[in-house]
C-alpha cells in the first residue's frame, strides 16, 4: 500500500485543509518544520519517509485563478510524480500527473473530454450531501481509468476517520483498478484497516503534521 502525503496550496502557502471550509483554511502549522513554505513541507515530508507521490491540491487553480506554476516546479524536484488536482488548469511536467476532480466538472461530457486527453487519476469527491460533480462519473466504473481516488471532502482535517462504507463500495465496481483513500485517516489503525479492504494507497496530511502517523508507523506501510 502506498502513502501519498497531501499539500494543499492557496495563496503561495501550505494551508490546512478542514472539511472543505476553503474559505477558512489558514497556513499549515506543522510539527516537521517552521513556516508554510511548499518547498520547505515537501522537504520535511521527504525526511520523515521516502515518499514517492506527493498529492498536491492547487486551490487557487481549483477556483480559477493562476495556477501556483513555481512552487509545482519545485516540488516535482522531490518526488518521482506529483499528483495534481488543478482544475481546467493546463500544467505542463515530466512529472506532474494531472488529477481530474468530479467537484471541478460542470457535466459528463466535459469530464469525459478530459479524461480522454491523456493518462490522469479520477478523484471521486464527495461532501456532506453526496457526491459532487456528474452523477454518471461516479455510477459508471467503466468509465473510469485505472488509477481512482475517493475523496471525502467533509472527513479532511477531521476526526471522524476514513468513510470505509463508500470506500467499499468503490471497490467493489472497480475491478482491477487501483483505489485510493483521501479523507480522515486518524492513526495506524485506520491504515491497517485501509489495507485490509483492499485500497491501493491512502492520501494523508493531518496526521503526519501532528505527530499520530510517526516515520516508524508509516515504514510498516510503505510498499
Amino acid at each position: 500500500m502506498e502513502l501519498i502525503p497531501v499539500i494543499d496550496l492557496m495563496g503561495g502557502a501550505v494551508v490546512h485543509a478542514r472539511r472543505g471550509d476553503r474559505a477558512n483554511y489558514r497556513p499549515i502549522v506543522s510539527g516537521l518544520c517552521a513556516g508554510s513554505a511548499p518547498a520547505d513541507i515537501a522537504r520535511a515530508l521527504r525526511s520523515l519517509a521516502p515518499f514517492r507521490t506527493l498529492y498536491v491540491a492547487d486551490l487557487d487553480a481549483i477556483a480559477g485563478r493562476e495556477p501556483h506554476r513555481a512552487e509545482l516546479a519545485q516540488l516535482a524536484e522531490q518526488f518521482e510524480r506529483l499528483w495534481v488536482d488543478a482544475g481546467e488548469a493546463r500544467l505542463e511536467g515530466e512529472r506532474l500527473h494531472r488529477v481530474l476532480g468530479t467537484e471541478s466538472m460542470a457535466d459528463a461530457a466535459g469530464g469525459l473530454a478530459a479524461l480522454r486527453e491523456g493518462p490522469t487519476v479520477l478523484s471521486l469527491d464527495h461532501d456532506t450531501e453526496g457526491r459532487r460533480g456528474p452523477a454518471e462519473l461516479h455510477e459508471r466504473a467503466e468509465l473510469w481509468p485505472d488509477e481512482v481516488i475517493v475523496m471525502t471532502l467533509a472527513r479532511v482535517g477531521g476526526d471522524a476517520g476514513p468513510d470505509y462504507d463508500r470506500l467499499r463500495d468503490v471497490l467493489g465496481r472497480a475491478g482491477a483498478r487501483r483505489v485510493y483513500a483521501a479523507g480522515g485517516v486518524r492513526d495506524v489503525e485506520d491504515l491497517r484497516r485501509l489495507r485490509d479492504i483492499g485500497v491501493a494507497g491512502v492520501l494523508v496530511a493531518s496526521a503526519l503534521h501532528d505527530g499520530r502517523l510517526s516515520a516508524a508507523d508509516i515504514s510498516g506501510f510503505m510498499s
